[in-house]
């Protein structure tokens, strides 16, 4: 089996990310993936064709509501908050990935 590439982990955990960077405020999607790079030092990049299509499925899913409003540029933004709905699931989330990091923390740490 080939090594995993570092993208397909991204993908597997976009949504998480997402959701955790819209806990505290909304933000528009150009915002979101500036956060996501501030945030993790730098180590981790979204590109807009990651993005967008991942904060339309979480729109679908109900798990962020958007609404587009005007920037201090004068430029209609689609800005992204948590629903309640999603902010049980990031809860969710976040303990899922407790669980598999500890779990993997115990492998790597044995013999």
């Amino acid at each position: 089996m080939p090594p995993t590439d570092r993208s397909e982990l991204l993908q597997g955990t976009l949504d998480m990310l997402i959701l955790k960077t819209l806990e505290p405020a909304p933000l528009h999607g150009y915002a979101i993936a500036r956060a996501i790079a501030r945030t993790s030092q730098a180590l981790l990049h979204v590109p807009q064709g990651s993005l967008y299509p991942a904060l339309h499925r979480l729109e679908n899913k109900g798990l962020l509501a958007a609404d587009w409003t005007e920037t201090g540029s004068g430029r209609e933004a689609k800005v992204y908050r948590l629903t309640k709905k999603g902010r049980a699931r990031l809860q969710d989330e976040i303990a899922d990935w407790r669980r598999i990091s500890d779990a993997i923390a115990l492998i790597l740490q044995s013999a």
